[in-house]
């Protein structure tokens, strides 16, 4: 009798699987347990396993199509044997439920097609004065509802640019000359309305009173404005890269995260002087026994000795109240290059050695970087460490993963000068020093808490027996 191989549900909240590869194909004999297709949720990915031997009779779906749990993907089988025709869904009690619908492959996105040349905007009095320098959109405004040959216009700007000023003067002017008098030229006006000089000297009362009152001139008759030049579209050559589901879930989180919690870091300086004095001493012998040392353990163990004496930072918020776990699951921040990062969980840290941190941050990265990681190892972490000096960083202020309180980053140690403070006086040393960062949720821990747990981690890395 064939087996059916269903979309597996990878997580208690995991409830789709995206086909991201099959590994076997239609007509190859595969081995119970023996790695069937690789499955791609928004948190993981990971392969799915030939629930018996036989022969691949069907495959239902191809690469790309995203399924419930449950969802019948393939048949394996003795050949000859029939299979179902179209694929179905089994329920939670293991009722056989039709598909409404037949997913299908997602089309490829089109490739934009090339820019055309922007073509040249057709110049316009708004744009520039006949050759002259460029005028502003207001002044180009006023001047069409006026009527106004701007080349008329003296201009005091920048190389003779008309402004505001220059037009408003000219208006005026406009509306002050009798009716028929010919048009006003520079050389007639008098010398407090000549542009250019500065602060405008304006006549006396009593001249102004002799002076004949002009007519006023008829309105001008409005004239729509001139559409504006519009601007030439920047056109760049760019790719677009697609969205992952992981790529997306990280975006997801860390915008829900700067959502939810108010993030507030603080920044510690240790000196690794006796860490590094004990890794460098022990380090063989761990390699000897199967374990490769690095300084994430030492971190583990220091923030697990701040978090016995400072509780609170092993918490969560809830509507009820603040939850304070009483296990330290450690989160362990691990980059997949430019997939992105997931976090893998080691559960009960506290009760490992130094040489058992060792070798499960050991069994952990390597299986994360080979996408062999499962669902549940990825949940229920009670605080992180991000290790970002890997790369270079000294010190950064990580986004705290959601539903903990707190993330520690971890810089590059490096060794630089400092000054020590000795009973013969101040001397200037070389030491081996690292920043670190605690990024909290200031609902739950004010910043002397905050404090308090960083120097508790300082003083358990400084003092190392």
């Amino acid at each position: 009798m064939p087996t059916p191989v269903v979309m597996p549900q990878l997580g208690e909240s995991v409830v789709e699987g995206k086909i991201v590869r099959w590994l076997k194909r239609e007509g190859e004999q595969v081995q119970r347990f023996e790695p069937l297709l690789e499955v791609e949720t928004d948190k993981v990915t990971t392969e799915v396993t030939a629930p018996d031997e036989g022969t691949l009779l069907r495959i239902y779906f191809p690469e790309g199509i995203t399924l419930k749990a449950g969802t019948l993907i393939a048949m394996l089988g003795k050949p000859g044997e029939p299979v179902p025709e179209r694929p179905y869904r089994i329920g939670h009690g293991g009722e056989i439920e039709p598909l409404e619908e037949i997913p299908a492959v997602p089309a490829p996105a089109p490739a934009p097609a090339p820019p055309s040349p922007p073509s040249a905007p057709e110049p316009t009095p708004a744009a520039r004065r006949e050759g002259g320098p460029r005028i502003s959109p207001v002044v180009a405004k006023i001047a069409a509802e006026y009527g106004i040959d701007l080349s008329r216009v003296p201009g005091t700007g920048e190389g003779g640019r008309v402004t505001k000023k220059d037009l408003m003067a000219y208006i005026e002017r406009m509306r002050l000359q009798p009716v028929g008098a010919p048009a006003v030229q520079e050389a007639e006006l008098p010398p407090w309305e000549q542009p250019g000089t500065g602060e405008l000297f304006r006549p006396t009362e009593e001249v102004l009173q002799a002076a004949p009152a002009p007519a006023a001139p008829p309105a001008p008759t409005p004239t729509p404005p001139p559409p504006l030049p519009a601007a030439p579209a920047l056109e760049m050559p760019f790719e677009v890269i697609p969205l992952t589901s992981m790529r997306r879930a990280i975006a997801e989180h860390m915008v829900r995260s700067k959502h939810t919690s108010p993030h507030v870091t603080t920044v510690f300086e240790v000196d690794m002087s006796r860490v590094m004095a004990h890794y460098e001493v022990h380090r063989a012998a761990f390699e000897r026994e199967g374990a490769r040392l690095t300084l994430t353990p030492y971190f583990i163990m220091a923030a697990i000795a701040a978090l016995k004496a400072y509780p609170i930072v092993n918490s969560t918020w809830t509507d009820e109240g603040i939850r304070v776990y009483k296990v330290y699951h450690i989160g362990l921040a691990v980059s997949l290059g430019d997939e992105g990062l997931v976090v893998p969980v080691l559960r009960n840290a506290d009760a490992y050695s130094l040489i058992g941190l060792a070798r499960a941050v050991q069994d952990l990265v390597e299986r994360a970087r080979q996408r062999r990681l499962k669902p549940e190892e990825i949940q229920g972490g009670t605080f992180t460490i991000t290790n970002h000096g890997i790369s270079g960083s000294l010190f950064a202020t990580p986004i705290i993963h959601q539903p903990q309180c707190a993330i520690m980053g971890v810089g590059r140690v490096h060794k630089r000068p400092v000054v020590l403070e000795t009973p013969q006086g101040d001397v200037l040393a070389i030491r081996p020093m690292v920043y670190l960062t605690l990024t909290f949720d200031h609902r739950i821990i004010d910043g002397a808490q905050a404090d308090a747990f960083m120097s508790k981690v300082k003083a358990t890395l400084e003092n190392w027996a």
